[in-house]
């Protein structure tokens, strides 16, 4: 079988699933699953945190900025976390919300399924609600109890506002302003 020469026009028009953000997606899937392989999930998602708390810092400074606020209620919070994550393709929603904690639901990633079995890419999530509602309302503690990534149809998340007994008994990380 011979094999005709390669052009740019046939090139392009290469049926290849790629554009920036699937390229993206895919490296940061890549990044998590290699630190997850190398150090350890628990390691791995301790490196992935602290790339999410700069984030959060990052993100919560810009919605403050944008909306002319120096400090965001547990209402506002709790809006600022949804929108995040509408803008980048999440469905994240309240399922339940008080001064003690907030309850969010998610029915898609944003990474799409690029997260599946990559549980230490949740730490983005957790670090990001986390600081944001630590640096306004001086702590929260976030507990993933259902994820995408380990293989839920969705994700739960709560975080937490005030360090409660029911706080204390859970599983997840703990933030401060």
């Amino acid at each position: 079988m011979t094999q005709s020469p390669l052009t740019e026009t046939s090139v392009k028009a290469a049926n290849v699933q790629l554009e920036r953000d699937i390229f993206l997606r895919t490296l940061v899937r890549e990044l998590s699953g290699t630190l997850e392989n190398v150090v350890g999930l628990k390691e791995a998602s301790g490196f992935i945190s602290v790339v999410g708390q700069t984030m959060g810092r990052q993100i919560d400074e810009k919605y403050k900025s944008a909306l002319k606020l120096n400090n965001l209620s547990r209402e506002q919070v709790a809006q600022v976390l949804i929108d995040l994550k509408k803008r980048i393709l999440g469905d994240f929603y309240i399922i339940e919300e008080s001064d003690e904690k907030i309850v969010f639901g998610n029915r898609v990633c944003p990474f799409g399924d690029k997260v599946i079995n990559r549980p230490s890419m949740c730490m983005m999530t957790s670090n990001v609600f986390g600081s944001i509602a630590a640096e306004n309302l001086g702590y929260a503690k976030v507990e993933l109890q259902e994820t995408i990534a380990r293989g839920d149809s969705g994700c739960r998340v709560v975080v937490y506002l005030e360090l409660t007994e029911e706080a204390e008994d859970v599983f997840g990380r703990e933030y401060f302003k």
